[in-house]
């Protein structure tokens, strides 16, 4: 086996090495940027969904008290706000969704899947967590997608005028959603979760081309480091090597005095190497020539 054998071997089982390291935690950090990226839009658009309840329930709902409307006005629900600004804006994104998940809701679309039970159980078992989130395969697209929660706590008591008997609820609301939904709930109890779902499908995509661009990028990188090296290696190291053996050859062959000092320049190994055989081959030419005057 030839040293240029060795060499490249040597080159190519260090890169195999390198380029799987690089490559596993090099889409680990894909991944998780990712991720982040992903989270931090979900994070956006429950401030969204949060500013638009406070000002429902700072700016709209005074408006309609002072107006002493006794009817029941859905558009003065914080719940009601929310959702239908994310519809407006489901319009233009549609993977994009917003629900306040609840177990006993007043309007039966808000009913709680068993995913989203799961995520209201844990804010009921961590009562002092304000945010959960993770990832979920949606059922009718089969893609993954990243959800962002928080509980919804029964804080406010006025919350319970509607929530609490069918008997204290406005009239108006039992016509519009029964009288079978939505009641019993309790102060300082987490009834819900507000969910963001947002679709991670995009940002994988373009997490796996960046991956790609990558990895191609190194594999180019490494190609050209190769030929490098293994010019390096003929003009620096074979190359003069095999100048050495040669001459070496013809030298023992019997033909010292044809054989011609080997010029090679510098201060490495190499040449160190050259230049103590030019003086071996000096040497045994004076030698040779003592003896056949002797």
């Amino acid at each position: 086996m030839g040293l240029r054998l060795k060499f490249n071997l040597v080159i190519l089982f260090t890169y195999m090495i390198g380029i799987c390291s690089v490559g596993y935690f090099g889409n680990q950090i894909l991944l998780t940027n990712t991720k982040q990226e992903v989270l931090q839009n979900a994070r956006i658009l429950m401030d969204s969904a949060l500013a638009i309840r406070d000002y429902t329930v700072n700016e709209i709902r005074p408006l309609i008290n002072k107006a002493k409307h006794t009817t029941f006005i859905p558009q003065t629900v914080p719940a009601y706000a929310a959702h239908a600004n994310f519809k407006r804006l489901r319009v233009k994104h549609k993977d994009y969704s917003y629900k306040e998940a609840t177990i006993n809701p007043t309007n039966p679309e808000s009913r709680a899947a068993d995913w989203e039970r799961e995520i209201i159980d844990h804010f009921r078992e961590n009562k002092d967590a304000k945010e959960f989130f993770g990832t979920h395969i949606a059922s009718t697209t089969n893609l993954p997608f990243l959800y962002l929660s928080k509980p919804i706590k029964i804080t406010n008591p006025k919350c319970l005028a509607c929530h609490s008997t069918p008997k204290i609820a406005p009239q108006t609301l039992i016509d519009k959603y029964g009288n079978n939904n939505g009641f019993g709930w309790k102060l300082n109890s987490i009834v819900g979760a507000q969910i963001i779902s947002v679709p991670m499908a995009l940002a994988q995509a373009r997490a796996d081309v960046a991956f790609k661009s990558f990895m191609i990028m190194i594999t180019i990188v490494f190609f050209v480091i190769w030929i490098l090296m293994n010019l390096l290696l003929h003009f620096i190291i074979i190359k003069p090597v095999r100048h050495i053996s040669d001459t070496a050859n013809k030298i023992s062959t019997g033909s010292i005095e044809h054989a011609k000092d080997i010029d090679i320049t510098g201060n490495d190994e190499i040449a160190s190497l050259a230049h103590s055989f030019n003086r071996m081959q000096r040497s045994l030419t004076n030698a040779v020539r003592m003896l056949d005057q002797g």
